[in-house]
């Protein structure tokens, strides 16, 4: 699966955007300024996306791979 595959079955599931996530993440305190905390681990972000929005762990750490900026 590619990884835009990923991202695109993220926003059918859930009606979120990868920004929409970025905006979320801040307000969960992840993300300073659109750049992950220092002290957050990746778990705490993939836990936080599994519980809230029931996405299995590589939806997860494609969720987190854009919060680091990766996008493809």
């Amino acid at each position: 699966m590619s990884f835009q595959a990923y991202i695109d079955n993220i926003k059918t599931k859930t009606g979120k955007s990868p920004e929409d996530f970025k905006k979320l993440g801040e307000e969960k305190g992840f993300l300073v300024d659109g750049v992950i905390s220092k002290n957050i681990k990746a778990t705490e972000i993939t836990n936080w996306l599994k519980e809230e929005f029931e996405l299995g762990h590589g939806h997860a750490m494609a969720i987190f791979a854009t919060l680091k900026g990766k996008t493809e």
